[in-house]
């Protein structure tokens, strides 16, 4: 079984690469994040065209969350319980379209978009600590439970926890910019040192990162970051027989900012 997490930053306008990445690759389940789509406009077609059943999660032409899988889609769970909301000041506050869940196979995959922060002293960037925080706290909850649940949190969490994981970390300092902050940092590591989750792509893909900004020619000179990741329970981690991260996807025109991150399971 091989599970995918790609944020494609607009499905209808990258629905052609999907599908080709689709036949491609290989996989039984993608996470799909950034989708861009409502329910209604949500291009369910491409998928049930090439037998995966699909489910959707969308609000607006920002965020949105999807899971296409070949191997059953059972338990569709929209949001995550206490997931927090968020309103501008003046504004309703909203359960955002960042979080969808699924039994595939036996395994409840979960597709995240975790919110991006946008400044250290930004109202988002509290928001985006307490959603982490909220999602831990589940994740906890769940392996409290069931130490032999087999669970994957897979998707963009728009933290690179690590020095290695940005191409410059001294730049991101000097222009105090998000993603490798120490509050970040900590929210994401609790997931791995606290609840005990492990992420199988890392040692296999030492120095590969997942995402490279449109901006100032950064995927031709390889300044990247690695911020999507898929974070597994002890159990299904277990089960992990090999991983990758498909940079080529990045290549070309109309490419996804990101690209697939793949786990494959005996």
């Amino acid at each position: 079984m091989k599970i995918a997490t790609w944020n494609v930053n607009s499905l209808r306008a990258r629905a052609d690469r999907v599908e080709e990445w689709l036949e491609r690759s290989d996989v039984d389940v993608l996470a799909i994040q950034e989708t861009k789509c409502t329910d209604a406009n949500f291009p369910s077609e491409i998928f049930e065209f090439m037998g995966y059943e699909v489910a959707h999660f969308g609000l607006s032409q920002w965020n949105g969350v999807a899971i296409a899988s070949r191997v059953g889609l059972e338990d569709v769970q929209r949001g995550f319980e206490n997931q927090p909301v968020f309103g501008k000041p003046g504004e309703d506050e909203v359960l955002e379209a960042r979080a969808i869940g699924a039994t595939c196979g036996g395994v409840r995959v979960w597709s995240l978009y975790i919110p991006n922060g946008r400044g250290l002293t930004d109202p988002h960037m509290d928001y985006k600590l307490r959603w982490l925080d909220a999602l831990r706290a589940n994740a906890a909850d769940w392996l409290k439970q069931d130490a032999s649940a087999e669970f994957a949190l897979v998707g963009d969490w728009n933290v690179a926890p690590r020095d290695e994981d940005v191409w410059d970390v001294q730049y991101f300092l000097d222009n105090e910019l998000t993603h490798i902050s120490a509050p970040e940092r900590a929210a994401f590591n609790a997931f791995l040192d606290e609840v005990g989750l492990v992420d199988p792509v890392r040692e296999r893909t030492p120095g590969e990162y997942t995402y490279w900004d449109y901006q100032a020619g950064r995927f031709p000179k390889n300044e990247g970051m690695r911020i999507d990741f898929q974070l597994l329970s002890p159990a299904l981690a277990s089960r992990v027989t090999g991983a990758f991260i498909d940079r080529d996807e990045r290549e070309g025109a109309g490419a996804s900012d990101h690209t697939p991150v793949v786990v494959e399971l005996g």
